[in-house]
């Protein structure tokens, strides 16, 4: 079977809007309910790639840095996040999930992966490999360089 990269680009853009959307309810349904999507989405963002500028976060999220830093300073405040200055270049300052804040995060994210298994249960298993191979062939594709950036800085600690 032949497909153009136009029709592939096509199920993409159909299928991977809907696949998001579960994954968001299902995040959305296991945060504790004192916790916004965009406070539990920084927990995410962190807990991927710890060390992490506000920029860094603020681009991932969304937000713009005012707005980013509120939010930020409610999940210190509330004893989920660590700021901490960079250990190289001391303007820098560098952002941690704090042990709470793993949990809390770790908690929502097991449980949205077994609703996720649940519903990928359904499939026969040559389709389940089908799909784990094309998400071994996607990521690279998708993967940005600025995720390769924050990942180095991550090490740098």
């Amino acid at each position: 079977m032949l497909i153009s990269p136009d029709d592939c680009a096509h199920q993409i853009l159909e299928v991977v809007p809907l696949v998001m959307r579960a994954i968001r309810s299902e995040m959305r349904d296991h945060r504790t309910p004192d916790l916004s999507v965009p406070q539990f989405r920084t927990l995410v963002f962190l807990n991927r790639y710890e060390g992490a500028s506000l920029s860094d976060v603020a681009e991932h999220i969304g937000l713009r840095l005012p707005s980013m830093s509120k939010l930020m300073d409610g999940l210190v405040t509330r004893g989920l996040v660590t700021r901490q200055t960079h250990p190289v270049d001391r303007r820098r300052v560098t952002l941690a999930l704090t042990a709470r804040g793993r949990t809390m995060q770790q908690t929502a994210s097991k449980a949205t992966q077994a609703c996720l298994a649940e519903r990928l249960a359904t499939l026969s298993t040559p389709d389940r490999v089908t799909v784990a191979q094309a998400m071994l062939i996607l990521h690279p594709l998708f993967k940005s360089g600025r995720e390769i950036e924050i990942g180095a800085s991550k090490q740098v600690k």
